[in-house]
C-alpha cells in the first residue's frame, strides 16, 4: 500500500474526502515526528510507541576495502509495536 492507497482508504473509512484525510495522516506524521525528535514518545494503543533511541560512536570497517571508520554517535527513530498489533498481524 502507498500513500496514495492509505490516503483513499481512510478516507473512505473515516467517511470523508481524500484531502481531509491526508490532512490528517500528514499531521499525524508531523506530531510524532516532532516529539520523538524532543525525545518525547508518542504511544498509540493498538498499534504502537514511537520513541528515540541513542546509538553510541563505535568503529566499522569498510567491507570493501578492510578500512575502519569511526561512525559518530547518533539518535534513531525507533517504533515498538503494540501487543494487539501483533496479534492482527499473527492473524490471532
Amino acid at each position: 500500500m502507498n500513500k496514495t492507497d492509505l490516503i483513499a482508504a481512510v478516507a473512505q473509512a473515516a467517511g470523508t474526502t481524500n484531502k481531509d484525510a491526508e490532512g490528517v495522516l500528514n499531521a499525524f506524521r508531523e506530531i510524532v515526528q516532532t516529539s520523538v525528535k524532543k525525545a518525547d514518545d508518542v504511544s498509540y494503543p493498538g498499534l504502537g510507541k514511537f520513541s528515540q533511541s541513542a546509538r553510541k560512536a563505535r568503529t566499522a570497517r569498510n567491507p570493501r576495502t578492510g578500512e575502519t571508520l569511526n561512525v559518530a554517535a547518533s539518535k534513531v527513530p525507533r517504533f515498538t509495536a503494540a501487543a494487539e498489533f501483533k496479534r492482527v498481524v499473527n492473524g490471532k
